[in-house]
């Protein structure tokens, strides 16, 4: 197959704006990706024409919602390989669906002297969930040491977990360094040693090439919408059902429930619905259900195979640029991390803007990486379905504007 990215690129309608007098070059979609003609268009109809509450009504729109929604359900497990559509739950992203786990079943599982491996390469939505319910429960924290090339020393593992060791934490990819961590590996050491739990961070992952949670044998899963080219404020969570079938509801409120009485209490729906409470982001459900449409129209593994070949490419043209430090390894997904020199990243992404350049810059949300390389904050440009070989030649060559003119 001929990657089709002119037609991607016409797909974006934002990619054909102008900043400050310049073409857009968007290389920050590991923030949050742009949005297809198709998942805006599907979200304004919704609402246009086919706009209803789910869950909660007998007429045609209710009844189609719901089973639209439902449906899309469906959609994400089959996209993950999850075994059920049970397994899936709707939460606001990623961060969402780790406070689910922490509060649902990290509340009620664990008790004191327990303990939770993570990382030291974590985005801080893996971190202080943990935190703050170690220091309410009294559990220890341990962490995986990076080494100095941006991998983990897994060789380590075995002397973190233990016993009382409940829960194994970590990213898929970094979302600084592109790191693509070996999950089975990681899975195999800890199902060997414990009966911990294993969940996933997979908000870096799952636009970049195919996830089967089956395969990998994690428990829970998490990844977010707009960054897979959905709307924001929309994720998922999955969880292996027999777990959550175990889980007691997070919070409390509508369509969450089986019977509601002042004298008895409240029995709660199934699982995935207990954890659905309050009127659900339908419209983003549905703008969701239609990124992944796109993503496997063009296909998961033609994606990969065109985003390898741009990273090869960035690497090798990036250096041509003076002064620059690129961190972690050259065999890396999604992501480039770096610094100019001694010049401050927010500097170097102010400058950027000027040229039309939109990459991330600051801490990252991984404070403790930051810590690890000694370095207060990173730029980051990031890649895409639609990046092309001229948005890297339009970073080099600003960058190098910009090297000289802070020099």
């Amino acid at each position: 197959m001929i990657y089709p990215i002119d037609q991607i690129r016409s797909d974006f309608p934002i990619l054909a704006m102008q900043i400050n007098g310049q073409s857009l070059t968007y290389l920050d979609s590991a923030a949050s990706a742009q949005k297809p003609h198709s998942v805006i268009d599907c979200e304004s109809n919704y609402y246009r024409k086919e706009y209803a509450a789910v869950h909660r009504g007998i007429h045609t729109l209710s009844n189609n919602a719901t089973m639209r929604m439902e449906n899309i359900r469906a959609k994400i497990a089959h996209f993950i390989n999850a075994a059920s559509a049970k397994e899936i739950v709707f939460v606001k992203g990623a961060t969402e669906g780790i406070n689910l786990v922490a509060n649902s079943w990290g509340r009620h599982k664990l008790k004191p002297n327990d303990n939770i491996v993570i990382t030291e390469m974590e985005h801080h939505a893996n971190i202080v969930p943990w935190q703050i319910l170690a220091q309410e429960k009294q559990l220890s924290l341990r962490f995986i040491p990076l080494q100095p090339d941006g991998t983990l020393n897994i060789d380590l593992i075995p002397l973190l977990i233990d016993e009382y060791t409940k829960l194994v934490s970590l990213t898929h990819i970094s979302n600084v360094l592109g790191t693509v961590n070996p999950l089975s590996s990681i899975i195999t050491q800890v199902r060997t040693i414990s009966n911990a739990l294993v969940l996933v961070d997979g908000a870096q992952s799952v636009m970049h090439h195919q996830v089967n949670v089956q395969a990998l044998d994690c428990d829970f899963y998490v990844f977010s919408s707009h960054k897979i080219y959905g709307p924001s404020g929309i994720g998922i969570l999955y969880g292996k059902k027999t777990l959550l079938d175990t889980m007691p509801p997070w919070e409390g409120g509508g369509s969450m429930i089986q019977k509601v009485s002042l004298s008895e209490g409240t029995t709660f729906a199934e699982a995935p619905w207990r954890f659905e409470a309050g009127s659900p982001n339908t419209a983003g459900i549905i703008g969701l259900g239609a990124a992944i449409d796109y993503v496997q129209q063009i296909g998961l593994d033609n994606i990969e195979i065109w985003e390898r070949d741009l990273m090869h490419y960035a690497l090798t043209a990036l250096e041509q640029v003076p002064d620059l430090i690129i961190y972690g390894l050259n065999q890396r997904t999604g992501v480039i991390a770096f610094n100019l020199g001694k010049h401050h990243a927010y500097d170097v992404g102010s400058f950027l803007d000027r040229f039309g350049v939109a990459i991330r810059t600051g801490h990252q949300c991984a404070m403790p990486l930051m810590t690890y390389f000694n370095v207060p904050s990173m730029c980051r440009a990031s890649l895409a379905m639609y990046t092309l070989r001229e948005d890297i030649d339009c970073l080099v060559s600003a960058l190098v504007r910009v090297q000289r003119l802070l020099s």
